[in-house]
């Protein structure tokens, strides 16, 4: 039986310098890492990719989906390299190894409460991307993918932990979903942040996770700005651990600050819904 509150484990777990949960893999990562230093080439980018097999199929079948493909089916990742440009490799890259990492969880009800985190990450991804291009920031899409897809890692990151302490317990009982999802509130911004930090992401993702929920954003971060709005939507929409189908959308700062009229926000609400299915029928 537990000698100190579950939440206090579940910090400490957190703060633990050893913890290394697999929440993002290592080549998704390196791409992020080679795109952003600008000099790089298809070669290095289709290397890194086929060394890992399962990684390479995921890329294959997500770069053939709906959503993402041309009309001609791309059979081999340089194919799809060359079609969909190198950064649109590695948001599909992200999207397939966090996919890996959200449905990676034995525990049933924590496989459960997995399954619409995921499905909370995959609607601000695509949410975000559409909205960029509809708001006059095209040059940010792949990024906002990124971001979106990103902002609640701190979520993920909390449920490995959980599950980790229950799997180690002769006899867990599990935890309540009120109680999960009462720590993902209260921790996931800042150990989301850490972890962020600690895997060496671009700041501009750093930030996102950390300030996404704060009380005030901060109107000059366009890119924080977009991912809060999108992530309102998502909610609105039922994505995720709580369903809030009251949320005006149009009446939230971000939405007033850039001038994102009624309109657009319809449309990004129906873009949404039917995207998530073109996307969770390719995963």
């Amino acid at each position: 039986m537990h000698t100190k509150p579950f939440v206090e484990i579940v910090k400490e777990q957190l703060e633990s310098e050893t913890l290394n949960l697999p929440v993002f893999h290592p080549i998704a990562l390196k791409l992020q890492g080679i795109l952003s230093s600008q000099d790089f080439t298809i070669d290095q980018v289709v290397a890194l990719i086929v060394k890992d097999q399962a990684l390479t199929s995921q890329i294959l079948r997500l770069a053939n989906s709906a959503f993402f493909s041309g009309l001609a089916k791309v059979t081999t990742i340089t194919d799809a390299v060359v079609r969909l440009g190198a950064s649109e490799i590695a948001s599909i890259a992200m999207l397939a190894s966090q996919q890996s990492s959200y449905n990676s969880f034995t525990l049933p009800d924590l496989k459960s409460h997995s399954q619409l985190l995921w499905k909370h990450a995959i609607g601000c991804a695509i949410g975000t991307r559409w909205l960029c291009g509809r708001s006059g920031y095209k040059q940010l899409a792949q990024e906002g993918f990124i971001a979106g897809l990103l902002h609640d890692i701190g979520n993920l990151l909390i449920l490995k932990v959980l599950e980790g302490i229950l799997l180690g317990e002769t006899d867990h009982k599990g935890v309540s979903r009120e109680l999960t999802t009462e720590i993902m509130v209260a921790m996931h911004t800042e150990s989301g942040y850490q972890l962020m930090r600690k895997w060496n992401l671009p700041d501009v993702y750093c930030t996102i996770v950390r300030d996404h929920h704060d009380e005030q954003g901060d109107p000059g971060n366009v890119l924080l700005s977009l991912v809060r709005l999108v992530d309102s939507a998502c909610r609105k929409l039922g994505l995720g651990c709580t369903a809030e189908p009251n949320l005006m959308l149009a009446a939230t700062s971000e939405a007033q600050e850039m001038g994102i009229k009624e309109i657009t926000l319809a449309e990004l609400e129906i873009m949404i819904e039917d995207s998530m299915e073109m996307v969770t029928s390719a995963a």
